[in-house]
């Protein structure tokens, strides 16, 4: 029985990014209750940007364009799938208005396909929504094109693609200065993670500030990520010299910012 249960708990630290390294490990601060305090913008685009700042233009038929106008909930407390708080409620700004589900599915890179593969269906883009394992097999989603077989094929999803097949699915961006919303920060492998660029904005010097979302381990309420580099600029995170961003929960390099 000892052997048995050793064995379990190897293959449990091996599944997907639903868990992290020592190195990746976050310091986890629990809290009893939810934040006190409630949100006050209505969706993504209602959060001010840093002063001198403006939202860069998307096209309304742009994945930015249906990015900013996703709303955002009035309490800031994020819950589990199970209907229990999150042990870190400091890793929030906001939380969007999208359902987490019953089952413990929409993590990291999961939250991140929810996404696109929502706002293909909007645009009624349905032969788009398409998404691939780490052995390379196509998940395309089919008929009937209506948001409960969206959310049959999402599940499906979810079991079979993660941050490792999302990482390898997107296309590396050179530059780490052209991001605009839409673009993931992504570190595939097992473990591993990904964040979701929502918004941009820029001055008129050319300086540019980015919003970020995420869901994470257990699957949860997909929220937008304080800044803990620089509480000033919070939520909003800068576009700098520096090879690492650091948000709440996770490290990235700026190599691992990737686009569709």
């Amino acid at each position: 029985m000892l052997f048995k249960s050793l064995v379990i708990l190897l293959i449990s630290g091996c599944i997907s990014c639903k868990s992290q390294s020592p190195t990746d490990r976050p310091e986890i601060i629990p809290q009893e209750s939810k934040l006190s305090n409630e949100n006050t913008y209505a969706t993504i685009k209602s959060i001010p940007p840093p002063s001198d700042f403006e939202r860069n233009k998307q096209d309304s038929a742009s994945f930015g364009y249906w990015l900013r106008s996703i709303a955002l909930k009035k309490d800031k407390a994020v819950y589990k799938f199970d209907g229990t708080f999150k042990a870190n409620q400091s890793a929030q700004f906001a939380v969007l208005d999208i359902s987490v589900g019953k089952k413990d599915l929409q993590q990291c890179a999961d939250a991140i396909m929810r996404l696109r593969a929502e706002y293909l269906f909007k645009r009624q883009r349905f032969d788009e929504i398409l998404f691939t394992d780490n052995a390379g097999t196509a998940y395309q989603f089919t008929q009937p094109y209506n948001i409960e077989n969206l959310l049959a094929y999402l599940e499906k999803v979810f079991g079979m693609c993660g941050s490792a097949s999302l990482s390898k699915q997107l296309k590396t961006k050179e530059d780490f200065s052209t991001i605009i919303p839409g673009d993931v920060l992504i570190k595939g492998g097992f473990p591993g993670h990904g964040v979701i660029v929502v918004d941009v904005a820029e001055n008129d010097a050319g300086k540019k500030m980015y919003l970020l979302a995420q869901s994470y381990m257990p699957a949860q309420d997909i929220h937008i990520l304080v800044n803990p580099m620089n509480d000033k600029l919070s939520p909003w995170y800068e576009v700098n010299d520096d090879q690492i961003i650091k948000t709440p929960e996770y490290s990235f390099f700026k190599n691992q910012l990737k686009q569709w």
